[in-house]
């Protein structure tokens, strides 16, 4: 009876050994690869480490100024089942941080939530007080977030960073692609006390930088002559381009009203994000009135000495279309034409050409076309109700008014003439930086210290054929520069220069205004445009202001083009074209 206990116990123990040596064979061997990865699942966790987004800088002289930047944040959270005292908690936390208390008590009240942002981006005061109140269950942490030190300047230019991480607007938004940074998986092991090791060293693509085209110094003066224009002035908004003729390098672009895009949230008129330059039409006036003239020069229908005889007004159909202020100039060249803005002028012009080559020309300078500038949201008009009209729409065409153009597509058709007629396509990047290294021990500022893997030059793009000879362009940048020695234009004079330009006041339609009224208002734009040197072209420059009290651009946009031009030509050391 033992023997058989005894036999059946070592049999049992036998036969588990068998199990369990099975049973590890099974498990180590036959399924080893199936239960190592599930080990490291439970071990090792793949953290996600975002690339820093790329930054942008616009020219200082020989240096670069940061634009839109990466910056370290602090915010303040609390776990509201921490805090005992809620009511004596949010008392104190409103007061440092300048929020609505019955707000911040109802934030604490949730005990269900943990972690609840009571307040982003904390400045240093906010920091102090904080860490000086010692509250139970209030904390603070570090988020990177977008940074524009500049802050109002160049807002629309730029755009901003919206809330989901997308660029909104200008830059940011035609560049997100290639500003975001690219997220990559970190690699990490839990340790037998819970702590986490690293097990791969991720290290996250940055995003691209851009180097801008634009000068900080002449785009700050721009937006100080708008600022100085709404006190003098009461101008409702305004626009500046500054732009290389040549090459089509935005130098500024300014625009009033701006918005600091630091604080975008706070804005409840959202049309203020937008960039007028780009995004919005305008009947040009008087400024459209070198291009009719470009066209019939260029056909070898008139040249600035052909005369014809002013009447003081243009009959067409039905329609009695009048000069300004219904002026008579009698016997006038095609010069004096500009010189004086004659509207009539410029339907005879027209009318020397014809409708179907006027059009034909129109669309050479580009303005059936957004110019495909570098931005996010450029709009055109396709003008269908000017091609679809009538004589009458021709003939107010010649001289700026029922045709639609953008501030942009309006300096892009001027620098045909200034550059000797060529087509070019303006740009506001300069360089793309890619895999780039920054300096440790500086702002970035210094473009010489940085160690770039590759760098991207923005090349000119300039359209083979010529839209008017060279020998027109030089005729018509005469013409210009006979508006400023001798016409309305003699208000952007300056000693020693020669400038090329035109004066333009153009109504403003009712429909443009929002309300459905045919016919035009009251309201009117004033704008001038002009190049200099004159034969030497290397600074084009528009001034539009919208709604100002002046009766012409003459007492408005011009004096504001002058100041501008005479502060680049100081700045830039641009030297005189004739001695005084």
């Amino acid at each position: 009876m033992r023997n058989w206990r005894a036999n059946f116990t070592l049999i049992f123990f036998i036969l588990l050994g068998a199990t369990i040596i099975g049973r590890l064979v099974y498990i180590q061997i036959l399924r080893y690869d199936y239960y190592r990865a599930l080990a490291q699942g439970q071990q090792k966790i793949f953290q996600e480490i975002s690339g820093d987004r790329g930054e942008i800088f616009l020219k200082d002289k020989d240096s670069l100024k940061p634009i839109a930047v990466n910056k370290t944040w602090y915010f303040c959270y609390a776990d509201p089942n921490e805090i005992k005292n809620k009511e004596e908690t949010a008392k104190i936390l409103s007061q440092i941080l300048t929020l609505n208390e019955m707000v911040v008590l109802e934030k604490l009240k949730k005990e269900d939530s943990f972690f609840g942002i009571l307040k982003k981006r904390l400045n240093e005061e906010e920091i102090s007080a904080l860490k000086k109140s010692n509250l139970t269950g209030i904390y603070l942490n570090e988020e990177m977030g977008r940074y524009y030190p500049l802050e109002s300047l160049a807002a629309q230019l730029v755009g901003f960073l919206g809330g989901d991480g997308v660029g909104q607007y200008g830059l940011e938004g035609y560049f997100h692609e290639i500003l975001k940074g690219e997220d990559q998986f970190e690699e990490k092991e839990r340790g037998p006390l819970g702590y986490l090791m690293n097990l791969t060293e991720a290290k996250a693509k940055k995003g691209t930088n851009l180097i801008l085209t634009v000068d900080y110094n002449i785009q700050f003066m721009a937006e100080k002559l708008l600022k100085k224009a709404k006190e003098d002035l009461d101008i409702e908004a305004g626009t500046i381009l500054v732009l290389d003729p040549n090459l089509g390098k935005i130098i500024a672009m300014a625009n009033l009203p701006s918005f600091n895009p630091n604080e975008y949230q706070k804005e409840e008129n959202l049309t203020v994000f937008q960039n007028q330059a780009i995004q919005k039409t305008f009947e040009p006036g008087s400024i459209f009135k070198p291009i009719t003239m470009a066209a019939a020069l260029n056909e070898g229908k008139i040249t600035p000495q052909t005369t014809y005889k002013d009447e003081g007004f243009v009959k067409i159909g039905g329609h009695i279309i009048t000069n300004y202020q219904n002026k008579s100039w009698g016997q006038r060249t095609m010069t004096e034409v500009l010189e004086k803005s004659i509207n009539s002028g410029a339907i005879f012009a027209e009318q020397q050409i014809g409708n179907k080559l006027f059009l034909d020309y129109i669309e050479k300078f580009g303005f059936f076309e957004p110019t495909g500038i570098d931005l996010q949201g450029e709009v055109f008009s396709k003008n269908t109700n000017f091609k679809n009209g009538y004589e009458v729409n021709f003939a107010t065409a010649s001289f700026g008014q029922g045709i639609e153009v953008t501030p942009i597509q309006l300096v892009r058709a001027i620098s045909i003439i200034a550059n000797g007629g060529k087509l070019v396509k303006p740009y506001i990047v300069e360089k793309i930086i890619e895999d780039y290294n920054p300096p440790t021990t500086s702002s970035h500022s210094d473009l010489s210290e940085w160690t770039p893997n590759k760098i991207i030059e923005t090349q000119t793009e300039i359209q083979n054929n010529s839209v008017i000879s060279p020998k027109i362009a030089n005729q018509l940048t005469a013409m210009m520069v006979s508006v400023v020695e001798n016409g309305f234009g003699k208000t952007v004079k300056i000693p020693g220069y020669y400038i090329a330009g035109k004066t333009g006041t153009a109504q403003v339609t009712w429909s443009a205004l929002g309300i459905e009224k045919p016919g035009y208002s009251s309201m009117t734009i004033q704008s001038f445009v002009g190049f200099f040197p004159a034969f030497n072209p290397q600074f084009l420059i528009l001034v539009k202001l919208d709604n100002t009290k002046t009766p012409s651009a003459g007492y408005s946009a011009a004096p504001i083009f002058k100041e501008l031009a005479e502060y680049i030509i100081n700045y830039k050391e641009i030297p005189p074209d004739y001695e005084l």
